[in-house]
């Protein structure tokens, strides 16, 4: 039996892992993910390690440089834009730009394209309406949905928790995509840095670690290629 869950208010793709979101009315799902998702990574040429990615983590300005993709339908073959903090344009492989992020992280970096995503674990991450109203009301003020980078928020009266193993399907249309739900997602100091201003705040950590057993969204992956539009109604098919 079908179940109509709720409809897709924002739907967010990272072109550059760690940099700010690209916001899209559209988005098609393959077995990667969503097209142009983390499709771009800087990483520290002397990290011998199995993740040698410079993230926010470590140098928390990264979250101020947004970037777009000069052709926002063809964004495995799209060049992509950033604008920095400063409100200045740059072209993505602009050796300035490499150089402007090699001095504020204060290391070595290169810059990496893969198609299938730089992803830390599953390539497409939910979270709904009713989980960040509930983080909110424990955190005791409202706090920016951006910090948890979320792919698709659903306004919805379900956490997302409750669909794990489940498929969801979005809009009903021929060409719709289909995700299988899979896990909930671990959090990290990743939420404690504000999308804004790139400052700290780790009560934000303590309210999820302590109140929402460190989960906020769940993991997902694709059960059946296609679209994903806003406004899309979600329904539950199994």
């Amino acid at each position: 039996m079908v179940e109509i869950v709720g409809r897709v208010l924002e739907l967010n793709r990272f072109p550059v892992k760690s940099m700010a979101a690209d916001p899209v009315t559209s988005a098609e799902v393959d077995w990667q993910g969503i097209e142009g998702d983390r499709q771009y990574a800087f990483y520290r040429t002397e990290d011998p390690s199995s993740f040698p990615w410079l993230t926010a983590r470590e140098w928390p300005e990264m979250v101020r440089f947004a970037p777009r993709f000069r052709d926002p339908g063809e964004p495995k073959i799209s060049p992509v834009d950033v604008r920095g903090p400063d409100g200045r344009w740059q072209p993505l492989h602009d050796p300035e730009l490499l150089a402007r992020l090699a001095a504020g992280a204060g290391c070595a970096l290169g810059l990496l394209q893969l198609g299938r995503g730089t992803h830390d674990a599953m390539p497409v991450s939910i979270a709904t309406t009713a989980t960040h109203e509930a983080l909110d009301a424990a955190h005791g003020t409202p706090l920016d949905r951006r910090r948890f980078r979320t792919n698709i928020v659903i306004e919805s009266d379900l956490p997302e928790k409750d669909w794990a193993g489940r498929r969801l399907g979005f809009g009903g249309w021929d060409d719709s995509a289909q995700l299988l739900v899979t896990d909930t997602i671990p959090r990290c100091a990743f939420i404690t840095i504000d999308p804004d201003t790139g400052d700290r705040d780790p009560t934000v950590m303590r309210t999820v670690a302590q109140k929402l057993g460190n989960r906020i969204g769940i993991y997902a992956t694709a059960a059946r290629q296609g679209q994903v539009r806003l406004g899309d109604k979600v329904m539950l098919l199994d």
